[in-house]
C-alpha cells in the first residue's frame, strides 16, 4: 500500500490549493469582472461559462490522454501552472476602454466581453491540462482507495479555502475597482507554484500508453468499456446531477448577495460559511470511507436540499450564514464522496484517458446546462435596478429552488448505484 508521506501531503495541498484560487478566480470573479464592468446581460455569464467548460473538457479529453502516452504527469502539471498564470494575470487588460482602442468599429462592451470569454477559453486550456487532466490523474495515480476518502475530504475543502481568502484579503480590491492588480496577484502565485512544482511533486510512475493516440483519446467513449465499467459511468452520472445543480445558482452568487440582499459585508458572510462548510468536509473524511461514500451522499445531498430552500427564505445576514452553512457543508461533503467514488471506479492504467470523460459529466454538461437554467430564472423574474441611467437585470431566490429541484434527481443514479453494488 502506498503512504501518504509528509512530501505528497505537501503536493496535494500546495497544488490544489494554488490552483483553487485561479478556479475561483475563473468560476466566481470573472462573472463579477464582467457583470460589474462590461456587461450586466446574464447571458454573457452562461455563455462564458459553457465555452469554458468546453474548452476544459477538450482539452482534458486531450492531454489526459497525451499524459498516459508521456508517462510522466509532472511535467503537464508544471508547464501547465506556468501560463495558466500567465493567462490569468493578462485579464486585467480586458476592459471597455481597451476594447474600444482596438476595435474602433465595433461596439465596445461586446467586444470587450467577447475579449473575455476567448481569454477565459485560453486560460482554461492552460488550467484543464495542468490541474483537470494533468493534477487529477495524479491523485489517482498517487492515493489507493483505503485512502481516498480521506485525501478527497481534504482536497474538497481546498476551492472553501481558497474562497475564504480570496474573499477576505483581496476581495476589497475588487471592489475598489483594483482588478488589473487582482488579477496579478494570482496569476504570479499560481505561475509560481509551476515553479516550486519542479522541485516539491514526487514522481510517481506511470506506465507508459503504447496505443495510438486517437485510440487512447476515445477510450471511454467505447461501448464496450461502457458495458464493462457500468458504475464508473453511473457514478458520472450523479456527479452530472448534482453538478448541474451546483450551477443553477453558483455563478450567479455573489452577484445576488451584492446586488439583491444589499450586502456590504457579503465577503464575511461567506466567509463564516466557508469555515462550517470546510469543516464539515474535514471532519466527515474518515466517516465516508467507513459509513460508505453512497450513503453520505444521499444525507449530505439531503443537508443540501435544506439549505437552498432555506437560502430562498432568507434575507439577513445571521439566516444567511445559517441556511448557506448546511447549503455549502452539504455540497462539499457530496463532492468528496462522489469523487472518491468515480475515482474508485476508475480503471488504475487508465487515469488519464478517463480524465476527460470525468470532465463531460462533472463540468461541461452540467456548465452548459446549469447556467442556462439559472439565466432563464433570472430573466423570468425580472428584477432590475438604474445605474447610471442602464437598467441592469438581478439574480432572485428563485435560482435557489431551481437548482433545488435539480439536486432531486442525484437520487436516481446514486440508488441505481447503491443496488447494482449488492448484486
Amino acid at each position: 500500500m502506498k503512504k501518504l508521506t509528509p512530501r505528497l501531503w505537501t503536493t496535494l495541498i500546495l497544488i490544489g490549493l494554488i490552483g483553487q484560487f485561479a478556479w475561483t478566480i475563473e468560476n466566481m470573479y470573472f462573472n463579477v469582472y464582467l457583470y460589474n464592468t462590461i456587461t450586466t446581460d446574464p447571458n454573457f455569464i452562461a455563455w462564458m461559462v459553457a465555452a469554458s467548460a468546453v474548452a476544459a473538457t477538450l482539452t482534458t479529453l486531450l492531454m489526459g490522454a497525451a499524459s498516459d502516452r508521456a508517462g510522466n504527469r509532472k511535467r503537464f502539471i508544471c508547464f501547465g501552472y506556468l501560463l495558466w498564470g500567465a493567462s490569468t494575470a493578462a485579464f486585467g487588460l480586458l476592459t471597455v476602454e481597451n476594447a474600444a482602442k482596438w476595435f474602433p468599429m465595433a461596439n465596445a462592451a461586446v467586444a470587450a466581453a467577447t475579449m473575455v470569454v476567448a481569454l477565459d477559453c485560453v486560460m482554461t486550456f492552460f488550467g484543464s491540462t495542468a490541474n483537470d487532466a494533468a493534477f487529477n490523474a495524479y491523485i489517482t495515480d498517487s492515493v489507493q482507495n483505503e485512502h481516498r476518502g480521506r485525501v478527497e475530504s481534504v482536497l474538497a475543502i481546498l476551492p472553501l479555502i481558497a474562497m475564504l481568502i480570496i474573499f477576505g484579503a483581496f476581495d476589497s480590491m475588487t471592489r475598489r475597482g483594483e482588478w488589473q492588480r487582482f488579477f496579478a496577484i494570482f496569476g504570479g502565485l499560481v505561475s509560481l507554484a509551476g515553479l516550486v512544482g519542479f522541485f516539491l511533486i514526487p514522481e510517481t510512475p506511470v506506465q507508459r500508453v503504447r496505443t495510438p493516440f486517437f485510440q487512447s483519446l476515445l477510450y471511454g467513449f467505447r461501448p464496450s468499456v461502457m458495458r464493462a465499467q457500468p458504475l464508473l459511468y453511473l457514478s458520472l452520472c450523479a456527479m452530472c446531477v448534482f453538478s448541474i445543480a451546483v450551477q443553477v445558482f453558483f455563478p450567479y452568487l455573489i452577484i445576488y448577495m451584492q446586488h439583491y440582499l444589499l450586502m456590504d459585508n457579503y465577503a464575511m458572510v461567506l466567509g463564516l460559511v466557508l469555515i462550517v462548510a470546510s469543516l464539515a468536509s474535514v471532519l466527515m473524511g474518515r466517516r465516508i470511507d467507513r459509513i460508505g461514500k453512497l450513503r453520505v451522499t444521499l444525507v449530505a445531498a439531503a443537508a443540501m436540499l435544506a439549505g437552498l430552500m432555506g437560502m430562498y427564505f432568507v434575507r439577513d445576514a445571521l439566516p444567511v450564514i445559517i441556511a448557506g452553512s448546511v447549503m455549502m457543508s452539504g455540497y462539499m461533503v457530496v463532492t468528496a464522496a462522489l469523487s472518491a467514488e468515480i475515482r474508485d471506479r476508475t480503471p488504475e492504467d487508465k487515469a488519464g484517458h478517463f480524465q476527460g470523460i470525468r470532465m463531460i459529466f462533472a463540468v461541461m454538461l452540467p456548465m452548459l446546462i446549469g447556467p442556462f437554467i439559472g439565466a432563464a430564472v433570472i430573466r423570468g423574474n425580472a428584477q432590475t435596478y438604474v445605474e447610471l441611467g442602464v437598467t441592469k437585470t438581478v439574480p432572485t431566490p428563485a435560482i435557489f429552488l431551481a437548482a433545488g429541484a435539480a439536486l432531486l434527481f442525484v437520487t436516481i443514479p446514486v440508488l441505481l448505484l447503491r443496488r447494482r453494488e449488492r448484486v
